[in-house]
């Protein structure tokens, strides 16, 4: 299989989904106060109906809404609706391309909760997942310095190792990122992973996304997107969470 770098046009492409991805997390925290009796599932057509506003196009799944426990499995497509409660942690993983032949995906995830008061063990598996996140992003803008990109492997451990020193090394379940692609958000190219065993290539998508989960209980990921271009440069093209948002309508 030949492996080609993305074009300037699908870098541009790219970045325009990914600034859309962008605004629709903001509108889905909207939509969540104005409907704060909403489920999950109504949350997903939200999410569709909003790919379709900004012309852009996903998959079959097309997203991942996840309230309170449901958020401890990496995957979760809501299908029977969950009524959204007072105290629930919230998952949004969206992920979709511009509806344009050959143009490439962008993917994000956000942490959200309905209350309050922000539960500290919810803000402080954040700050743990973000840091693990920003330690992966200056690991790859050390490396790029010396005009050099690091092997997949490599890129993994520093997330994995990050987590197993403080505890949550067996909570982290899936790999630290891949690359995007233009069928499905996942992309063929050299994972972010224990097995990734080749350089990140230059001018092609890939995400950063750590996550920690506690069984039955609750998970936290956050997920962004970069590349690197032809200097070497790390150029992250989507919005860093730093905190939970929080989301509560006064009565």
């Amino acid at each position: 299989m030949i492996y080609m770098i993305w074009t300037s046009r699908q870098i541009k492409q790219h970045k325009q989904a990914a600034q859309a991805l962008n605004e629709i997390i903001k509108k889905i925290v909207e939509f969540i106060k104005c409907n704060p009796e909403t489920t999950d599932v109504d949350i997903r057509q939200f999410i569709k109906k909003q790919y379709k506003k900004y012309h852009l196009k996903s998959d079959k799944q097309g997203s991942i809404v996840a309230f309170g426990k449901n958020t401890a499995q990496v995957h979760y497509y809501a299908e029977e609706p969950r009524q959204l409660k007072k105290g629930d942690l919230i998952m949004i993983d969206i992920w979709a391309r511009l509806d344009k032949k050959g143009a490439p995906f962008a993917d994000i995830t956000w942490m959200l909760y309905y209350g309050r008061k922000l539960p500290k063990q919810h803000a402080n598996a954040l700050e743990i997942v973000v840091k693990a996140r920003d330690k992966v992003v200056k690991y790859l803008q050390n490396n790029l310095a010396k005009k050099t990109a690091p092997i997949g492997k490599e890129i993994d451990a520093v997330a994995r190792n990050y987590l197993v020193k403080h505890g949550h090394g067996d909570k982290f379940l899936h790999s630290t990122g891949h690359s995007l692609g233009f069928v499905s958000p996942h992309g063929t190219r050299t994972r972010i992973s224990r097995k990734g065993r080749q350089s990140l290539p230059l001018n092609v998508g890939y995400t950063i996304e750590p996550g920690i989960y506690f069984k039955n209980k609750f998970g936290m990921r956050s997920e962004i997107d970069f590349y690197i271009n032809e200097n070497y440069k790390l150029i992250i093209t989507t919005i860093c969470q730093k905190q939970i948002i929080k989301i509560w309508k006064k009565s």
